[in-house]
């Protein structure tokens, strides 16, 4: 498996705008229409990706704890389909249902959107406040697959909370690390 490490947007960006399919419902989506009214969090994952199953759980429960206190999730894999048949939107729809993602998981298959975040890799994340301006790109936490360190979503959530106190988000970030984005 391959790392590859985040390519740390610089803070203070507009998130770039973007309308994608919903894989779930298959209906288009915007993200000024799916923006949380304190943030957003538009997070880059994929299905077979080990670094990305392995904070599966983690990403449907910072839903779960977060949407209710105004800060929505975004979720898009831009894997290349035609290699990587398993990240296609079908198995999207499938991956969504099973790991209970109350958040939209939305196919990016011209590319666009991940070239527009500077996203490389999955998982790969992006906080915004309320103005769509990036408060924090790292990681989600200091786990990884097989190195025993529990998954907490601690860094984001971390950020997170510091939006819905309105305190500064530590600029001391982390880069996110998993599989490259499978391009085209």
């Amino acid at each position: 498996m391959a790392q590859t490490e985040s390519n740390m947007l610089p803070l203070g960006t507009t998130a770039p705008q973007f309308n994608l399919i919903d894989t779930v419902d298959q209906t288009q989506k915007s993200l000024s229409e799916l923006k949380g009214t304190t943030g957003t969090l538009v997070m880059f994952i994929c299905n077979h990706c080990p670094f990305v199953i392995h904070v599966s759980s983690e990403l449907s429960q910072l839903a779960k704890d977060y949407i209710s206190k105004g800060i929505n999730c975004i979720a898009i894999s831009s894997n290349d389909a035609e290699n990587y048949p398993q990240d296609g939107p079908e198995f999207m729809a499938k991956n969504a249902i099973e790991n209970d993602y109350i958040f939209p998981y939305l196919y990016d298959q011209t590319q666009d959107v991940a070239k527009a975040y500077d996203a490389a890799c999955t998982p790969d994340f992006f906080l915004f406040d309320t103005d769509l301006k990036l408060v924090y790109t790292g990681q989600l936490d200091d786990s990884r697959p097989g190195n025993d360190i529990p998954v907490t979503g601690k860094d984001i959530r971390e950020a997170m909370n510091a939006l819905i106190n309105k305190e500064p988000v530590n600029p001391n970030q982390k880069p996110s690390m998993g599989c490259n984005i499978k391009w085209i």
